[in-house]
């Protein structure tokens, strides 16, 4: 799956007026980020993509977290001794 923002998955956001566009395009292009802008006065605004973009969500580790190691939260104590002794 590709990454949003690049050539080949483009963010897409629809905004109302031609000057709203151009302050969309360009932080994208300050950014690096491929974008489609759709002009359309008559619907609501959508730069949801530009969100995701601005503020990526961590995504969870789908990696298994080792009893033995240290824990992510940072005490220094080990995983199954802090936060995974529930």
């Amino acid at each position: 799956m590709s990454k949003l923002g690049t050539k080949a998955k483009p963010a897409v956001i629809k905004v109302q007026t031609e000057q709203r566009a151009m302050e969309i395009m360009k932080l994208c292009d300050s950014n690096g980020w491929q974008v489609i802008v759709g002009i359309e006065p008559s619907e609501e605004e959508d730069i949801s993509d530009v969100e995701r973009l601005q503020n990526p969500i961590q995504q969870a580790v789908s990696a298994k977290i080792d009893r033995n190691a240290p824990c992510t939260c940072g005490s220094g104590k080990k995983a199954k001794k802090c936060c995974f002794s529930n």
